[in-house]
């Protein structure tokens, strides 16, 4: 099979900065797709080529199957890299792309679509010996069916969507007298944001973790885990940080975990790279919640534990290589997602230009990033400024460095979480392994104080005093 020379991202910021970056490195060239809002910036300055999709709105220009099509044919790209969101778990998309001799950096099609329905993946992993939530995922989606099956769950119950993810469609059903209204409610959100208005009901599981595992499989039927990452602090279902090892997370346990997340990934006969996400209880009991059928956002923690190139791992399996064996982990590695956002004011998005961003530096310290001083955080995309990854031979030597680093984080001009999430990981409770997804919630007073750093405050006065913006913030970047 001939080796790929050319890939084109169907997707911007961070993720497609991140994408060319390991490219480079192999010398495969690569194509930027941008839209209006995204002309000047960086990923499209650092690729070889770009194209350009339409206006800002995704459904106009990343969600756009057919301009994508165009791009790949007008720039002779013979891969797709889809990174997250957008297409990037869009069978109809992988399959076109095949139809065109394309390689798509991600599984086949029919893994996609498989996993992509809650109730049959659900279905489909339970046979292969996958423990799955007790529920209802039946085709009666009648009130009468969800009332009677409720009963025999018992509350508190979680309604979700079927076709879901991102926390949409889901509401949490504590007694009978509720469900009629959450049920309708959920299928209302599930229809806008999906097209489908199915739900399944699961029990809900009190002061639960998130576990999942990284997991890989190649087209010579290898599948193979790459340990585990604990993703538990998280706001309306949405990840804040997430860490490798799994903290408070017995050899024993995770044996039994990774052995389901490889049948949960041989159930679809997996290839490339993907994440089977758990629910982990208090007493150890675990449950298959879903598999995302691509690259995760936090993917860099288990590349700075263990070595590997994730990117460089999935283009070796779309060429038809076979898997290494798996690594064995090495530290600890801690991820925080840097947003553009007023945690004061609900954690409502702050759009507007970056006028200065200054990131820290060292041994142990990676930053994911698409922007640079003089970008501008849009109203049409998600507000991630950059991810924020430490790693260090201990736990607690990884949170001091990832403290120490949050300090020195600053960014002017939009608002962002930074100060929250320097309390959130110098928690006492984080800090001892003590979480759960509503550790946030649970803490949201102490968590929202701010203070201000001796390094922010002398930045701010710097600033104040200069009152200009970088002549030329490209030089700032590097790959």
């Amino acid at each position: 099979m001939p080796s790929i020379k050319k890939i084109l991202i169907a997707n911007r910021g961070e993720i497609a900065v991140r994408v060319i970056r390991t490219a480079k490195r192999l010398g495969i060239k690569t194509v930027a797709v941008y839209s209006d809002a995204d002309k000047d910036s960086l990923y499209v300055r650092l690729a070889d080529e770009a194209f350009w999709i339409g206006p800002p709105e995704p459904r106009l220009s990343y969600l756009d199957q057919d301009k994508i099509l165009q791009a790949c044919e007008e720039t002779k790209a013979d891969a797709v890299h889809p990174g997250y969101g957008f297409l990037s778990e869009n069978a109809e998309f992988a399959e076109k792309l095949k139809s065109k001799g394309i390689h798509f950096l991600g599984p086949k099609p029919d893994s996609i679509r498989a996993m992509g329905d809650k109730i049959g993946s659900r279905l489909l992993v339970a046979k292969f010996g996958v423990p799955v939530v007790p529920g209802y995922e039946g085709n009666d989606q009648s009130m009468e069916k969800f009332q009677s099956e409720a009963k025999k769950i018992g509350f508190p119950i979680m309604a979700k969507a079927s076709a879901g993810g991102g926390g949409k469609g889901m509401r949490r059903v504590d007694s009978f007298e509720e469900l009629e209204s959450s049920i309708l409610s959920a299928k209302r959100e599930a229809l806008s944001a999906f097209g489908d208005d199915r739900i399944l009901l699961e029990k809900y599981i009190l002061n639960p973790r998130h576990v999942e595992f990284q997991v890989f499989g190649d087209q010579h039927g290898n599948v193979i885990h790459l340990h585990e990452r604990d993703c538990s602090l998280q706001r309306r279902h949405q990840k804040v940080v997430e860490e490798t090892p799994a903290p408070r997370f017995s050899k024993e346990l995770k044996a039994k975990m990774a052995e389901a997340a490889v049948q949960a990934a041989k159930s679809v006969q997996y290839e490339g790279a993907g994440t089977v996400e758990f629910i982990l209880g208090e007493s150890g009991e675990f449950y298959f919640l879903e598999m995302n059928t691509r690259l995760q956002v936090e993917h860099p923690v288990t590349e700075m534990t263990t070595g590997l190139d994730l990117v460089e791992l999935q283009i070796r399996v779309a060429e038809g290589e076979k898997l290494p064996s798996a690594p064995e982990q090495k530290g600890h590695a801690i991820e925080v997602r840097i947003y553009a956002e007023d945690p004061s004011n609900h954690f409502l998005p702050s759009i507007g230009k970056i006028h200065s961003a200054r990131f820290p530096e060292g041994e142990g310290i990676r930053v994911d990033s698409g922007i640079v001083s003089g970008s501008e955080i849009s109203l049409y995309y998600d507000p991630m400024i950059a991810k924020l990854i430490v790693w260090a031979p201990t736990r607690s030597e990884a949170i001091d460095k990832m403290v120490e680093a949050l300090k020195n984080t600053i960014v002017f001009g939009p608002i962002t979480n930074t100060g929250f999430l320097r309390n959130l990981v110098d928690a006492e409770g984080f800090r001892e392994g003590l979480v759960s997804t509503h550790f946030i919630a649970g803490n949201e007073k102490e968590l929202l104080h701010q203070n201000i750093s001796a390094e922010e405050k002398l930045s701010f006065a710097a600033f104040a005093s200069s009152l200009k913006t970088v002549s030329d913030p490209w030089k700032e970047a590097s790959v």
